[in-house]
């Protein structure tokens, strides 16, 4: 039997391991798959204490990027934006990679999305980063990441630069003025990007908000009063899950299996 878990801190919301569970269910594996609660301090002496029994984990906040200097080998894109979301593990070595950018894109061409001119990005943290590299894939020219805290800023501006995309950080005080790019990105956690609410443009744009618990968020159900397209972070979840699960085990990832899952964990949220 091997053993994978989803690491971060808080982890009691996670619906990874809803995810992995139904996908293992599907291609009859006996594996197990849980949610530790994992600081970055934690981080060294749990990856260190691995063993044969581990084929990966799944990293969230706060860790995709206190990860990356730990591993043995990462890919390309890992060393570009800086950030790994999951770690395969293969006679004892640790490979990173970054399965958030694939199901981003996943998200975005589900609703049409091919080609982007302008954006903006809400956030600066890791997944603001993988925003970036989705966008470079989609052609962007025009990138504006709006940051509560502009002198925190480092780790994305780097990742702009290794990606070769032209970014502008600005404060969350001239908002209204990036609202209206053609694709808005909210990479920040749950409420965390509603006070933006208020300044959201009737330009019939597109945002994807990666927040799948508790759906809709405010900032959701204004866009869309406003006639913009809304993307949930569940298709991306389930994608980006979905590449963890082949990168892991080798087998296709039973993706349908795994979206009614999550459907169903979620409706279970809802019942009174």
């Amino acid at each position: 039997m091997k053993q994978l878990a989803i690491l971060g801190s808080p982890i009691g919301q996670a619906l990874s391991p809803v995810l992995h569970r139904a996908a293992y269910g599907e291609l009859g594996l006996d594996w197990t798959y849980r949610a530790i609660d994992c600081m970055p301090d934690d981080l060294p002496g749990f990856l260190a204490g691995l063993d044969g029994t581990w084929a990966g984990l799944s990293l969230t906040m706060p860790l995709k990027r206190t990860a990356v200097p730990l591993l043995h080998e990462v890919t390309d894109t890992v060393r570009a934006t800086g950030t790994a979301n999951t770690v395969t593990i293969r006679d004892g070595r640790l490979r990173g990679e970054n399965t958030d950018v694939t199901g981003m894109l996943h998200a975005l061409r589900e609703v049409g999305v091919t080609r982007v001119g302008s954006a903006c990005v809400l956030g600066a943290g890791a997944t603001a980063a993988t925003a970036l590299a989705v966008l470079h894939t989609l052609g962007c020219t025009e990138a504006t990441a709006l940051a509560r805290d502009t002198a925190r800023t480092g780790d994305l501006e780097g990742a702009a630069a290794r990606l070769g995309i032209p970014l502008r950080v600005r404060p969350w005080n001239e908002a209204k003025r990036h609202l209206a790019a053609e694709l808005v990105v909210s990479a920040l956690p749950p409420g965390a990007a509603d006070p933006l609410a208020p300044g959201w443009p009737a330009a019939g744009n597109t945002l994807l908000d990666v927040v799948y618990r508790p759906w809709p968020t405010h900032l959701a159900q204004t866009a869309g009063r406003a006639g913009s397209t809304v993307i949930a972070g569940l298709p991306m979840l389930i994608h980006q899950a979905a590449r963890q699960v082949e990168l892991q085990t080798g087998h296709q990832a039973p993706v349908a299996a795994m979206r009614h899952a999550a459907m169903r964990a979620l409706r279970a949220d809802r019942r009174p």
